[in-house]
């Protein structure tokens, strides 16, 4: 069952929902009549401002013939939040993910970024990700005009998702009935303030322009973004796995059945982050026969950070000296080690750097023509992608060796876990580069590149007479040509001619304080400049174990598609709606390399190639029932697909034969994975007053036909890699033993499904709706409530965090709320918005650079922001200002393993406080 467990939030909004219901038809016919007189008077009043937003979006979703959310820009360059992430989190059903403070991925409904896809002006972009789902920070808030996200897909819906379809609009000028000058800048602070020389302020700087020219035939619109911003951060992190202690003194002093984590580090985070982004668009409509639109985007972000950080084993290996022993140990109810003294560790002081460069470039040209009632669009677009990584680590050690430590442990109390060491770890020149318990330092350099090559073709067509129901139909082709690659180089960072050495004081910052989790201060220094003097860094790809780390992925996606749009009338009711088919040829393929050490020197990289095609059909209904008094009941059903994870598409594959059994196996990727299928049902009521308010609810069912899990399976074909171990080491065989060409493989596959389950609530209200006293106050709230039976069965690289039992869907959490409060009148603006999530499985990605699950517990994020914009009638005319505060309660993100005893990562990244102006001319 659904689980719509009650809050303040949920009874608000069902109450909101009842009372406006009831009082719609409470109104007698005099009402009727003298509120379509106002509303003919409210046609001739400009809306600005919070309203002006939130109307355009109220007005796509009711017009719209699909189940839809929208964001729509207050004004040209001006959504109101840091990242569009923000804005997208806050529509109901959806949910974010914050990394590195930002929310920068979203959930639709319940299920993991990897279910939904993005388009940009509706066409499906690139990422700089590993995987195809979009890190939604990278596009500037500033340059984007609204948002529209498919709940339902139509048949015309070209790179539609399973979970939902967000769509990223730009500004299109030949819409606009004037020209558009705007400028704005925001200065930024962050509470944690400065550490390691990296000072918390940052700042924002936009410029937008709209015009038209040639007597309104030629349309330009250009918007330039440019952000830098601090990165600060603190963390406490342990270990995984917590692991059920066996007997013997495995954890001397601690006893057997314990849950236990091996290790715990502390680290104060500090960086920068620098993002430019342009956005151009030329619009060309020389009559109504013909229009042109090309667009642009571009952007590209720096970003570097250096933890700074202290780190203990407590795996009872501290380099081959005296055993650890823990003292005054105390285990929770729940089994689970909560605090004692740790003695003979070795802690390390560590510098961990990581150097990150996105670029993002799409271009796209769309001609639309009308040939009296055939209306033909054709449309071509290109965008590539682009990310470049350096990972650096310096690690240090008091010598001379053994300057073994007492620390005193405690998990469980206050903010953040504690660990408090008896030495003096804060003087630079006691700490040496040298090669302790974890080596002097590693180093990798990932490069990602993706481009994605489109072309689409549709028309739309009148209908024959006789067919009633129907307005006109699109029949259409579109061509996506989409190629992957990673390469990952990674090394040993060792020690130069000059062997063990400190760090020299040119090199160091200002220690930073980790005291917030009991651990004092500790050195901070810069580690590039580091390794470039003291060590000697040669990344390879060529090393055995990094041979499957370099992949390439490639897809062609032709889709046709085919969609009769609705318009007809059931008695006295209003329908419209589509009705349509979609088919998508897929040929999906990899190339990567697997690594055979049985083979003679010069021929142990093998390659490989591997896929599949496959045409999948996509049927879709979409129906809306004008009903009296602006009420609108919608219905939907349609058969979804989610393209597989792009990285669990690679050929690669680790490879080796048990010689004593004769048994291959190996473990990598599946480029013969089919998608993700479901087929799904919605059912939605939305009662709308004018566009300026609505109340919602609506519950959604989808059947998962097919899942994707990572898994170990008996019985793969190996014999294309068996045959050519076999070549090399076939005479060497033990007697009697003879290879199988089947054996066991270790990667993604298709299993069964099951079902999801879920209902939203929503409400759109300004207060004066209800009382005349309360104009210009308002609320848009929304309550969500997911449940599934699918359980999956976690990969293997990560049963350490969560365990080896299935696990519940990544990505879902099961009530999710959304509240904003505002008040605008007179050109004063203040906003409240607070949005919530329960307990869910997230994704990050681990220092090798592999995907991971954690269970993450819920989120409480609050911002708020008042402003001032000067009317028509001042001098200072075009001029806003504002005020706002991110991350009001220092929200915490935290993961754990299992449960909430047994923690992994506590982080905290602050609050952030904005102060800002725009100018419009």
């Amino acid at each position: 069952m659904l689980n719509t467990k009650r809050n303040l939030l949920s009874v608000a909004l069902a109450s909101a929902i009842t009372l406006t219901t009831v009082s719609v038809h409470a109104q007698t016919a005099d009402d009727t009549a003298k509120k379509k007189a106002q509303a003919t008077d409210l046609d001739t009043v400009t809306v600005t401002g919070i309203r002006r937003g939130i109307e355009s979006a109220i007005s796509v979703k009711r017009d719209s013939s699909s189940i839809v959310e929208a964001i729509s820009a207050e004004d040209i360059g001006k959504l109101p939040d840091v990242s569009i992430a923000e804005s997208i989190a806050r529509l109901p059903g959806l949910a974010a993910q914050r990394v590195a403070g930002r929310a920068q991925v979203i959930s639709v409904r319940g299920l993991s970024p990897d279910f939904a896809t993005t388009l940009l002006n509706g066409r499906e972009v690139v990422s700089t990700g590993d995987n195809r789902s979009v890190e939604f920070d990278q596009y500037p808030s500033e340059l984007i005009s609204g948002v529209t996200v498919y709940k339902t897909p139509d048949a015309g819906l070209v790179g539609q998702g399973l979970s939902g379809t967000l769509d990223l609009q730009t500004v299109r000028p030949l819409s606009y009935n004037e020209r558009v000058i705007a400028v704005s800048g925001r200065y930024q602070k962050n509470s944690l303030g400065e550490a390691a020389g990296e000072d918390p302020y940052g700042s924002r700087l936009n410029f937008s322009y709209v015009d038209k020219f040639a007597d309104n035939t030629i349309g330009l619109a250009i918007g330039v973004s440019h952000s830098e911003m601090s990165k600060q951060e603190n963390q406490v992190g342990l270990y995984e796995p917590w692991q059920e202690l066996g007997g013997d003194g495995w954890r001397p002093g601690v006893a057997a059945g314990t849950y236990y984590s091996d290790g715990i580090k502390a680290l104060r985070r500090t960086g920068h982050a620098k993002r430019d982004g342009v956005m151009a668009t030329l619009q060309f409509r020389p009559n109504n026969s013909w229009t042109s639109t090309l667009d642009a985007f571009y952007t590209k972000a720096k970003e570097y950070d250096t933890a700074n950080q202290m780190e203990i084993h407590l795996g009872d290996y501290n380099g081959g000296y005296d055993r650890l022993n823990l003292t005054d140990v105390v285990v929770g109810s729940n089994g689970s080690f909560e605090s004692g003294v740790a003695h003979n560790v070795y802690p390390l002081v560590r510098g961990m750097y990581n150097n990150r460069e996105d670029t993002i470039k799409a271009i796209g040209w769309n001609n639309e023509f009308n040939f009296g009632d055939v209306r033909v669009v054709a449309d071509v677009s290109w965008s590539k992608a682009e990310r470049d990584e350096l990972n650096l680590e310096n690690n240090l050690q008091l010598l001379p060796a053994p300057a073994l430590d007492s620390v005193a442990l405690n998990f469980a109390g206050g903010k953040f876990p504690q660990f408090t060491p008896g030495r003096d770890y804060s003087d630079y020149s006691k700490l040496f580069l040298t090669n302790t318990i974890y080596g002097s330092g590693y180093g990798k350099t990932p490069h990602v590149d993706d481009e994605l090559k489109g072309f689409k073709l549709a028309a739309t067509f009148p209908v024959p007479e006789g067919f009633n129901w129907f307005s006109d139909f699109d029949i259409g082709v579109n061509y996506a040509d989409r190629s992957k690659n990673k390469t990952q180089a990674e090394g040993n960072i060792n020690l130069g001619a000059q062997g063990i050495t400190s760090i020299a004081a040119d090199l160091q910052y200002k220690p930073v304080n980790l005291g917030f989790a009991g651990a004092g201060y500790i050195p901070a220094w810069n580690v590039p400049a580091a390794v470039g003097r003291y060590m000697v860094f040669n990344p390879t790809t060529t090393e055995s174990y990094l041979i499957p780390k370099q992949w390439t992925v490639d897809e062609e996606i032709t889709t046709t598609f085919l969609r009769a749009n609705i318009s007809t009338q059931i008695g006295s009711v209003p329908v419209r709606g589509n009705i349509g088919i979609q088919a998508q040829h897929v040929r999906q393929s990899s190339n990567s390399n697997y690594w055979d050490g049985g083979q003679p020197v010069g021929s142990q990289v093998i390659p490989i190639k591997d896929g599949k095609s496959y045409i999948d059909f996509l049927p879709s209904l979409n129906l809306a029932f004008e009903l009296p008094a602006e009420n609108t009941v919608r219905f939907a059903l349609a058969r979804q697909v989610a393209r597989p994870r792009v990285d669990e598409l690679r050929a690669s594959m680790e490879f080796g034969v048990d010689t004593n059994k004769g048994e291959p196996g190996a473990s990598g990727g599946n480029p013969n994975l089919d998608p993700w299928v479901a087929n799904a049902v919605d059912l939605s009521w939305e009662k709308y007053f004018g566009n300026k308010a609505y109340v919602a609810a609506a519950v959604f069912y989808k059947d998962l036909k097919t899942y994707i899990y990572t898994e170990k399976r008996d019985g793969y074909d190996f014999t294309q890699q068996v045959d050519a171990w076999l070549l090399a080491n076939g005479i060497s065989l033990p007697p009697g033993i003879v290879v199988d060409k089947t054996g066991t493989y270790t990667a993604p596959f298709n299993g069964n499904g099951g079902s999801l389950r879920g209902a939203e609530l929503t409400a759109s209200l300004p207060l004066d709706l209800f009382f005349d006293g309360l104009r210009g106050f308002g609320v848009v709230a929304s309550a969500s409530f997911n449940d599934s039976d699918i359980k999956i069965k976690p990969d293997p690289a990560t049963t350490s965090s969560v365990g080896s039992e299935p696990i519940m869907l990544p990505g879902l959490s099961k009530r999710v709320y959304n509240f904003t409060a505002y008040y605008e009148n007179s050109g004063f603006e203040v906003r409240l918005n607070q949005r919530k999530r329960s307990d869910f499985i997230g994704e990050i990605g681990n220092f090798n650079g592999a995907r991971t699950l954690r269970y993450v517990k819920g989120e409480d994020v609050l911002d708020a922001q008042v402003g001032y914009s000067f009317g028509d009638g001042t001098m200072f005319k075009g001029l806003s200002l504002f005020l706002q505060a991110s991350n009001l309660t220092n929200s915490m993100y935290e993961t754990y393993a299992g449960t909430k005893d047994r923690p992994l990562e506590t982080v905290e990244w602050g609050r952030s406080y904005q102060v800002g102006v725009n100018y419009k001319f």
